[in-house]
């Protein structure tokens, strides 16, 4: 299953986000695709972030998301 994410994700949308997944990632393999993306901020990427360590696949990730994401991993 493919999410098309465009524009910009805030915490609110994390949310919403985090409940679709939560239903399911148990079922299908989930692929978000990011390229339409242009605003992140520190919630979303660590939403991120736990969402790839969990099998998520992030296609067409900014450069910028995937390098504050890899700090996010650093930092734990």
């Amino acid at each position: 299953m493919v999410f098309t994410l465009t524009g910009r994700i805030q915490l609110e949308q994390v949310a919403e986000l985090q409940t679709i997944f939560n239903s399911e990632t148990a079922r299908n393999r989930v692929v978000l695709d990011l390229k339409e993306v242009k605003l992140v901020d520190r919630d979303t990427v660590r939403f991120l972030e736990h969402c790839e360590t969990k099998g998520v696949k992030l296609e067409n990730c900014p450069a910028y998301i995937r390098e504050w994401i890899k700090q996010e991993r650093n930092a734990k």
